[in-house]
């Protein structure tokens, strides 16, 4: 039986080994594995020529279910299966017919839905027969702070290395959006010199155009630590390029951080293992916790917070009075730091 919690990896294993399910039911607000387990399954399943006579794709704003079991109970023409890909699924009118279909789905038909953005009620009967009979997978989003590990996980699977510093340069840079990160690192891996295998700070600088010693991630490492001096001298050219730096990502950075430092200082147990479990960060940052934690007491901790609230809202125009972004970032800086 299909579990929701089925990986990726898993998936695209027994795709490749030739084991395919009548229906595939991918879902989730993270795009990017959905749309690499349905590639997979359409170069594995057809070559060029079928499909041109046994793929359709549709989407779901411009049929109903009723539309695509038709398109599914059809024979392939000249393929071992026909394949019918729903785009857009969450957008189709009629899910609940889909119960009839999975009664008896046909065996020459792989059925793939692309619903994104969202997720079936799983208390429903759909998904609780979707289960019996399918791969359903959801596709959850990474968190920020999630971001840098993933980044050093899709480069190992590569065969190269990046170090942590610069994984945090890409994520601080890009931010969650995983398919633009695989973009950057795929560019990155051409432009590397031959015999190369590891992507650093200085590609990176060179190539993506990402300072690494002018960005977020240097400025709240700066702030942990205390270091004033970095820390304008950092928001001092943020204040030369305002368009490559916006107050609003820098604030969403620091809010990140400070907000996982409160429940930092409220755990009763600090080991590594379980601020890990519990913060849901890499290992290398449990270290940037303990230093803040001695820095910020839960009191200072708690009016950073409500400084980054405050500041949040000048950066989008609220109670602003016109204040420039680099005067309200140094503004900022002099309050969280004295």
């Amino acid at each position: 039986m299909a579990k929701a919690t089925v990986s990726p990896k898993s998936i695209i294993s027994d795709i490749n080994e030739g084991i395919f399910k009548p229906i595939y039911f991918l879902m989730g607000d993270e795009p990017w594995y959905i749309d690499q387990i349905t590639n997979v399954l359409l170069d594995k399943l057809l070559n060029e020529t079928e499909k041109d006579f046994d793929l359709n794709i549709v989407y779901g704003k411009d049929v109903s279910m009723g539309d695509v079991i038709m398109l599914a109970r059809q024979y392939p023409m000249i393929a071992a299966r026909k394949v019918v890909l729903v785009k857009e699924a969450q957008d189709t009118d009629g899910f609940d017919n889909l119960l009839h279909y999975l009664e008896k789905p046909m065996l020459s038909t792989v059925l793939i839905f692309n619903y994104k953005n969202g997720s079936l009620d799983k208390r429903k009967k759909l998904f609780t027969e979707l289960e019996k009979t399918s791969v359903v997978f959801e596709s959850k989003k990474i968190y920020d702070e999630e971001i840098p590990g993933w980044i050093e996980g899709y480069v190992s699977s590569k065969g190269i290395s990046i170090d942590h510093k610069s994984a945090n340069l890409i994520a601080d840079f890009i931010g969650s959006d995983l398919s633009r990160i695989i973009g950057e690192i795929d560019k990155l891996m051409i432009t590397m010199p031959e015999g190369e295998k590891k992507i650093t700070s200085e590609l990176i600088e060179r190539n993506i155009g990402i300072s690494k010693e002018y960005n977020d991630f240097e400025l709240l490492n700066a702030v942990i630590r205390k270091e004033t001096f970095k820390a304008n001298k950092i928001a001092m050219h943020f204040s030369k390029n305002p368009r490559n730096y916006p107050l609003i990502k820098t604030i969403a950075t620091f809010a990140a951080f400070f907000t996982n430092l409160m429940y930092y200082h409220y755990l009763t147990d600090k080991t590594p293992q379980n601020v890990i479990g519990e913060l849901g960060i890499n290992y290398y940052r449990v270290k940037d916790y303990e230093i803040a934690s001695k820095n910020y007491n839960g009191v200072k901790t708690m009016k950073i917070i409500r400084l980054l609230r405050i500041f949040d809202a000048k950066s989008k125009g609220f109670e602003s009075r016109g204040v420039a972004d680099n005067e309200n970032l140094r503004e900022l800086l002099f309050q969280i730091l004295h």
